[in-house]
């Protein structure tokens, strides 16, 4: 396989070595017996090709010429010995021309002087070019797969062989067609790296290339530490990772003009900048060096702020949002005891009143009077005396909620803000880090997240500070307002 270092070697040196032992079996060669879809497709005689089979007077001549017609068709080239096919092909073209022995193709002459009249025969009929006619066009081609994929040299040979087959180009040797591969592949890799070079100024690219280096008392360089993502789920980790996204966004790769840069090749040059150690990417020679530091760092840019999001996720969730559950289920259970009782008094004072109806019947059928309050209070106090159902019902408003459904989480929304300190260092740079965008329905949050720095400064904020019609309203509106439980900054 191909090194990194095949980037520096002069292009005549031979990529063949490049390729796998299947690509050098396969080329221009049969590899194996062709399968049914292939003697189909690339074996099966128009009739032009049959008809000028037929002028060929002995069978062995009928049958090379038709086996050369295939075999160009197939392999993109002519073979030098056409009766070493595999012995399917001999059959398959036999049974078209009505040669029953497909072994006489072992007679076809060997003769240069017939290969070469039966060849421009069959190039003609096909419309076969000599490769130097089609090798501006596929340099070309070549050029810009290389330019808009990240193919190695085994890939874009294979594809190189197969523009060539089709089409119709005769292939060279293996060896022409590995150095030109290597060629256009060298020299448009050496453009890449200039064009991304050309636009970084002297400051940035004694930043960039400083990242190279190993300052005094670290025992990494700065590059190799920005590539670290964080790993402490904590305050302490998800601070260190915004601080990382900010330095590498300060830097400003970001702001170069690349557009003639595929996002392609600036991924395939960060890829390989990530992956390397600093003391190899100082020994690059330019462009290249320069290139690949700028790749990476421009990818840094963008993956520094995924981790430090990704990390302010997890932390939200498992060491905030989690927490408050837990203490407002730890409350929600030890008010378990007074919540058996007193429902069950209440329960029982009004099934009472249920099952007494209002207006009855005597039993002569009289009409009896409307029950009193005084009455239903005698009845219900016979199962539950008055003293026990107020208390029941004092006990039932410390524990269920004010208003409603809508104040159903008050209590671990309350948590939350008693939590406000677990955040509080590192809510400002997630303001100022992060190059948030929004949707419409998103702009009032994304603006109050701006704004936090200035209302964190304040020493006693206050409502006129913030949009509280949009973002402040409901169970927040009472944390935050009328509680005073706005938390201290000062």
């Amino acid at each position: 396989m191909c090194s990194d270092r095949e980037h520096t070697r002069p292009w005549g040196w031979l990529c063949v070595e490049c390729l796998s032992d299947e690509q050098v079996a396969r080329y221009g060669r049969f590899a194996q017996e062709p399968s049914p879809q292939e003697l189909e497709g690339f074996f099966r005689l128009d009739e032009a090709a049959l008809e000028l089979a037929g002028t060929k007077r002995r069978p062995h001549n009928r049958l090379g010429w038709a086996v050369k017609w295939g075999t160009v068709r197939m392999l993109g080239t002519f073979l030098s010995q056409p009766a070493k096919v595999p012995p399917g092909v001999a059959a398959f073209v036999g049974d078209q021309l009505a040669i029953a022995d497909p072994s006489l193709l072992a007679g076809y002459p060997e003769r240069l002087p017939t290969q070469h009249e039966h060849a421009r025969e069959v190039r003609a009929l096909l419309g076969v070019r000599d490769f130097e006619d089609g090798e501006l066009e596929l340099r070309q081609y070549v050029a810009g797969r290389v330019w808009m994929s990240n193919e190695g040299p085994r890939a874009l040979f294979d594809r190189a062989a197969t523009w060539l087959r089709r089409h119709r180009c005769l292939l060279p040797g293996i060896t022409p067609l590995a150095n030109l591969v290597t060629e256009v592949r060298t020299a448009e890799q050496a453009l890449i790296y200039s064009v991304v070079d050309a636009p970084v100024t002297p400051e940035l690219r004694r930043d960039l290339l400083g990242l190279l280096v190993v300052l005094e008392g670290d025992s990494v360089s700065v590059l190799e530490r920005w590539r670290t993502p964080p790993r402490e789920v904590n305050g302490r980790g998800r601070k260190g990772a915004l601080e990382r996204a900010r330095d590498v966004r300060g830097l400003g790769a970001g702001e170069v003009d690349l557009w003639r840069v595929p996002p392609v090749k600036l991924a395939e040059l960060a890829r390989y900048g990530s992956s390397t150690h600093a003391p190899r990417l100082r020994k690059l020679v330019e462009p290249r060096r320069t290139a690949t530091v700028q790749a990476t760092v421009r990818h840094l840019e963008t993956a520094s702020v995924d981790d430090a999001l990704t990390l302010s996720e997890v932390l939200m969730s498992t060491k905030l949002l989690a927490r408050a559950a837990r203490v407002d289920d730890k409350a929600k259970l030890k008010s378990m005891p007074r919540l058996r009782r007193a429902p069950a008094m209440v329960a029982s004072a009004v099934s009472v009143l249920m099952d007494t109806p209002v207006d009855a019947a005597g039993q002569d059928g009289e009409e009896l009077a409307p029950l009193s309050v005084a009455q239903a209070w005698e009845r219900i106090e016979k199962v539950v005396t008055r003293n026990e159902l107020a208390k029941a019902l004092v006990e039932l408003a410390e524990v269920l909620p004010e208003g409603g459904e809508e104040d159903a989480e008050t209590a671990w929304r309350a948590q939350l803000l008693d939590r406000y300190a677990t955040v509080r260092g590192f809510s400002s740079l997630l303001a100022e880090v992060v190059p948030w965008g929004e949707t419409v329905a998103g702009t009032a949050v994304i603006e109050a997240l701006r704004e936090l720095p200035k209302v964190q400064a304040r020493r006693k904020p206050g409502p006129e500070h913030i949009d509280t019609g949009l973002l402040v309203d409901g169970t927040w509106r009472r944390l935050c307002w009328a509680t005073r439980c706005w938390p201290r900054t000062g």
